[in-house]
């Protein structure tokens, strides 16, 4: 049986794990369906205006330091197709992780 072991930066990491039982007895293990949060429960860090013939994974690299946390633009900005952030002149919100709180506004 496979074992998921997600590392806490993956997207997948607090996903639920499940098991099928098959009739004849054989498990097939699989992960439950995961939903985007709100982009609105994200505290914003800073903006960041796409320009011509960006990746998602460079920016994600620049702005949050490991390009394979792209799917963190994603969720913070209601995408479920990394290829539909990247029109030039949009405005990426840049958050931090869910469930962590920002800065208060003064």
């Amino acid at each position: 049986m496979a074992n998921y072991n997600f590392p806490p930066t993956s997207r997948y990491y607090d996903v639920t794990r499940s098991v099928l039982t098959a009739a004849n007895g054989e498990l097939t293990p699989y992960l439950s369906r995961r939903f985007s949060p709100q982009s609105d429960q994200f505290a914003l860090l800073r903006n960041h205006v796409v320009t011509d013939a960006e990746r998602l994974d460079l920016i994600a690299a620049r702005e949050l330091g490991d390009p394979e946390a792209y799917w963190r633009i994603c969720d913070a900005n209601d995408a479920l197709r990394p290829d539909d952030l990247l029109v030039v002149g949009r405005r990426l919100r840049i958050t931090l992780p869910l469930g962590i709180p920002g800065m208060p506004n003064g």
